[in-house]
């Protein structure tokens, strides 16, 4: 899936994953390849980008919004 993670000062990461682990607010929320449509916001803490490689890239955010569509997902982190 396409990933992007864009903060007010900057893109984090813009690429492919196959998995992305984020701090909802009810929870860690995992993101798979083909997920159902959802909008969500987040909490202080890391996300992690699991990479088609097998790497694995983490950030972490103050908070934020995260949408899944059409396989891409859209963090607006703080």
């Amino acid at each position: 899936m396409k990933v992007e993670i864009i903060t007010p000062d900057q893109k984090l990461f813009d690429g492919e994953a196959k998995e992305v682990i984020m701090p909802g607010i009810d929870g860690s929320l995992g993101v798979l390849d083909h997920h159902a449509p959802l909008i969500t916001a987040l909490k202080e803490g890391e996300v992690k980008v699991k990479l088609r490689d097998g790497g694995v890239e983490s950030f972490d955010v103050q908070g934020g919004t995260a949408e899944v569509i059409n396989n891409k997902l859209l963090i607006l982190a703080e």
